[in-house]
């Protein structure tokens, strides 16, 4: 698609957004307020197309007016093939930074002190273990042995100066032999090592109210992934603000929660693209006060 000459290519990023998004903001607008200045977008929402072209693809990330970024997929002490050093550099150059990023069991139980290093000098302050496999999770011991680990994995980050974390599915909301097994990690694991990246999504789609958890557990959720639900019979993941979850009521709480970082993130796209998904999720988080 040609631009015209008096349009760069990111007024054009942000106008699509715009665009697209115009449909949906009567919903969210209620008078003055204080947006988010530094929106951030977990990059797993853009994981085909990162290893097809990792440069254009942040470019284009940080033109639509993203600042803020939560990495997913370290291996091999690298980011998307990149050291942390040269990662940390090539995003720098676009105006971008990233505060957090998410690990798997695997990285926890192999060489975590490596990965809180390699963490450290990215300059993550956040490491969240992203996901349980299901293998891994079917007693209520098997959570317990994780909040376990959770609580050691938190020892290590705090000596670097990272704050470990938790960032929650739907399954964890499933009860075992009568007791919820989020609510094991939440209470047997030391808050001050180990808080909570609410994906409020999934929360909801649980059934779950996110605020009643900010009230029983202030403080303990310094992080949220920002997506939105489809209002059909499925309910699919939908972009922000096109879907039936009310994001103000939750970010209104933000101060009980305690919530520092905001992250878009769309695990699916059911329509248009996962770039043209994150400008339009960008445009109406911008209609959300802070």
């Amino acid at each position: 698609m040609a631009l015209a000459s008096n349009l760069s290519r990111k007024d054009f990023l942000r106008g699509l957004g715009l665009a697209l998004a115009t449909p949906f903001l009567t919903k969210l607008e209620a008078g003055p307020r204080a947006t988010m200045k530094k929106v951030g977008l977990q990059l797993y929402t853009l994981r085909n197309e990162l290893p097809k072209d990792l440069e254009g693809t942040l470019k284009k990330v940080s033109e639509i007016g993203y600042k803020e970024l939560e990495t997913f997929g370290y291996a091999d002490g690298k980011f998307f093939g990149k050291t942390p050093k040269e990662f940390k550099s090539l995003i720098a150059g676009m105006g971008m930074s990233s505060p957090s990023g998410h690990y798997m069991p695997a990285n926890l139980k192999a060489d975590w002190s490596r990965a809180v290093d390699h963490a450290a000098e990215l300059g993550q302050k956040y490491m969240m273990c992203a996901f349980l496999f299901p293998n891994e999770r079917k007693t209520l011991d098997d959570y317990k042995r994780f909040a376990e680990l959770f609580n050691q994995s938190g020892e290590v980050a705090k000596k670097a100066g990272i704050q470990f974390g938790y960032h929650n599915h739907d399954f964890e909301f499933q009860a075992i032999d009568g007791q919820l097994p989020y609510d094991i990690l939440l209470k047997q694991t030391d808050p001050k090592l180990v808080k909570m990246e609410l994906d409020l999504y999934w929360t909801v789609f649980a059934g779950k109210d996110p605020i009643e958890l900010f009230k029983q557990h202030p403080g303990r959720f310094p992080l949220v992934h920002l997506k939105d639900m489809a209002k059909t019979e499925k309910r699919e993941f939908a972009e922000v603000g096109t879907g039936s979850i009310n994001f103000q009521r939750i970010l209104d709480a933000r101060k009980t929660a305690g919530i520092e970082h905001f992250f878009v993130e769309q695990d699916a796209v059911v329509k248009g693209t996962p770039m043209e998904a994150i400008a339009v999720s960008y445009a109406n988080v911008q209609k959300l006060s802070v």
